[in-house]
């Protein structure tokens, strides 16, 4: 038997290796745009503007709906759980950003009141979220 015999067998095995390569690009996709996804989720009409400054990156996302169900990063929360969260966040990172975004049909007490706890546990760069016009 010659070793060209073998060579011509039927090809048994699979080979996984572009599998795998697809496989990690898909999840570097879904990674990527998770973030986007679960900001669409929460309904908000943020009230919109002329000129706004760009958003920082890495900050921390609360929002205020229009029913005030109150949320961070997504989950709902209470406001003694967000200025806990906070204050356990600013521990680690003390220049750590929080974004607010509140529904434009809310009350200005509202959303000051909101204000004030983010402040209050510490905060010192907060922005509100806001669109263009």
């Amino acid at each position: 038997m010659h070793a060209s015999d073998a060579d011509d067998g039927p090809i048994t095995g699979i080979n996984v290796t572009p599998l795998v390569d697809v496989v990690l690009v898909v999840l570097i996709i879904f990674m990527a745009t998770a973030p986007m996804i679960a900001r669409r989720a929460i309904k908000v009409e943020v009230p919109r503007v002329a000129k706004q400054d760009k958003a920082a990156t890495d900050a921390i996302a609360v929002a205020l709906t229009a029913n005030r169900e109150l949320t961070l990063g997504g989950k709902p929360v209470t406001p003694e759980e967000l200025k806990k969260t906070l204050a356990q966040v600013l521990a680690a990172k003390p220049e750590q950003a929080v974004t607010i975004s509140a529904d434009k049909t809310l009350p200005y007490g509202d959303v000051a009141e909101l204000l004030d706890t983010v402040r209050g546990a510490g905060v010192r760069k907060v922005g509100l979220e806001v669109r263009r016009k």
